[in-house]
């Protein structure tokens, strides 16, 4: 049996630097009942991109979630903050959790010399570890690379701060 398909209209609005779309509780438990983790989904927005983006919507705690969506999927869609969209989204059944990005050596050569942040890497859930390597993983300059790999390491060893639209360690 195919997932369900579900259409609806909503407005991009941000969460702190983040474009997102908010999905109900309703909504959601048409994709999949129950479901209080992220959620994998495949997205078009505006009937882009073509095929549909893989996204992990993130709860928000009351049974509703956050479709936070990236530069990619905006440019594809020709929309930006403030845009009212068309969103047709179905439960992606092909997911699977877990590192699917590899780990670049300059992230792996920081969590060794960090070993408090190593061992929180660890503890992560693997749907997070992948997010995390797939943002990392497609960093182009050394400047960007440096800069987000600081500021990983530096919530991963416990310091506050925002990574990967999270508050962490507050």
């Amino acid at each position: 049996m195919k997932p369900e398909i579900i259409f609806f209209t909503a407005t991009i609005i941000k969460r702190g630097i983040n474009p997102y779309v908010p999905v109900s509780e309703e909504l959601a438990t048409q994709l999949k009942e129950n479901w209080r983790k992220p959620l994998p989904v495949l997205v078009q927005v505006n009937n882009k991109p073509e095929p549909p983006w893989h996204i992990n919507m993130m709860p928000v705690g009351d049974g509703s979630f956050y479709l936070y969506l990236s530069g990619e999927v905006l440019k594809a869609s020709n929309t930006k903050v403030g845009s009212v969209v068309e969103i047709k989204m179905q439960f992606d059944e092909n997911y699977k959790p877990g590192p699917a990005d590899p780990m670049p050596t300059w992230f792996s050569e920081a969590l060794e010399k960090n070993q408090s942040a190593k061992q929180r890497w660890n503890g992560l859930t693997p749907s997070l570890q992948k997010e995390i390597l797939r943002y990392i993983g497609r960093l182009k300059s050394v400047e960007a690379q440096t800069r987000n790999t600081q500021q990983a390491i530096h919530v991963l060893s416990g310091g506050k701060g925002r990574f990967l639209a999270r508050s962490w360690n507050e």
